[in-house]
């Protein structure tokens, strides 16, 4: 587009000009204050009741219908909990298939409809986390869920946290990206202390040195009852090393009767898994490969 030379305009033609220019700066203005108020308006519609609404488990401002048993709870665990009570009969119990949701319920309006994040009746967002595979709505963004494709389910922490090892089938930290021992479906089954699902719970696991995997506070429990093997493989969950030198001290300031001191016993070692023939004592016997007192006896 070429020059708009003013000074060559008569000035009746001037004045035309400036005024056109005026009213479509105005109109401009107009249309810049429009889009704003209406994005204000927008925005306090999505976000209406947040953080208001919802369980135990989740903010939302949604509830679902399950499809398993056609009742309405406000989440999966919701229903859970109330299918799997001690006081439901044993053939009526059963966990809610959660890819299976068809419907839910808008918190605020009532509306029930196909699962989506933003109610079709009040515009109300029913959840600032929505994974449309899981049918998932969770408002408290905090828990920086992340949805993993390999585990097939949503997850939190972030996704720039953690990794996907596709040989234990689970998300593990990057902490533990070239460290941890691979067990073929290592999350794929109970805690060994509580017995709760792992790959679907909702607690903190954690990954023993032996590659198996329990709730972090289920191992907090056990060391507070000083149980430092594993449930599953019996190997030793931390460093033992200061406890072994104990050990060492308390053999040496317990002398054996004369009738034991030329007994020898085979053992196993729990931690490395070499047998060996040492002296009996009666406190524990001493893995001649490692020099772990994680043993146990297999023949005298």
């Amino acid at each position: 587009m070429g020059e708009v030379h003013i000074e060559n305009l008569a000035p009746q033609e001037f004045r035309l000009f400036h005024h056109m220019g005026s009213c479509s700066q105005h109109f401009n203005e107009d249309h810049i204050f429009s889009e704003e108020s209406m994005n204000v308006e927008t925005s306090e519609i999505l976000d209406k009741g947040l953080m208001e609404y919802g369980c135990l488990h989740y903010r939302r401002r949604c509830r679902i219908r399950a499809p398993c048993c056609n009742e309405i709870f406000d989440c999966r665990h919701c229903h859970n909990e109330a299918k799997n009570n001690i006081n439901v009969d044993q053939k009526h119990r059963h966990d809610l298939p959660r890819h299976e949701i068809k419907q839910v319920i808008c918190s605020l309006c009532g509306t029930e409809q196909e699962v989506q994040q933003a109610c079709i009746n009040c515009g109300v967002c029913m959840g600032k986390y929505f994974c449309e595979n899981c049918k998932l709505f969770d408002d408290d963004t905090s828990k920086k869920q992340y949805h993993c494709g390999g585990c097939g389910i949503c997850r939190i922490g972030g996704l720039e946290n953690f990794f996907h090892c596709y040989k234990c089938g689970c998300c593990y930290s990057n902490l533990l990206k070239n460290s941890h021992p691979c067990i073929e479906g290592a999350m794929h089954h109970d805690c060994p202390v509580c017995f709760e699902f792992l790959f679907e719970s909702r607690y903190d696991v954690t990954v023993l040195p032996c590659g198996h995997t329990i709730h972090k506070s289920c191992l907090k429990e056990m060391r507070d009852h000083y149980q430092y093997a594993c449930p599953l493989c019996s190997k030793s969950v931390c460093d033992m090393s200061k406890v072994w030198e104990k050990f060492d001290m308390e053999i040496a300031a317990t002398p054996m009767p004369e009738h034991y001191q030329n007994k020898m016993v085979r053992i196993l070692c729990n931690d490395c898994g070499k047998s060996s023939e040492v002296q009996f004592h009666v406190v524990a016997q001493k893995c001649l490969n490692c020099k772990s007192y994680n043993t146990r006896q297999t023949r005298s």
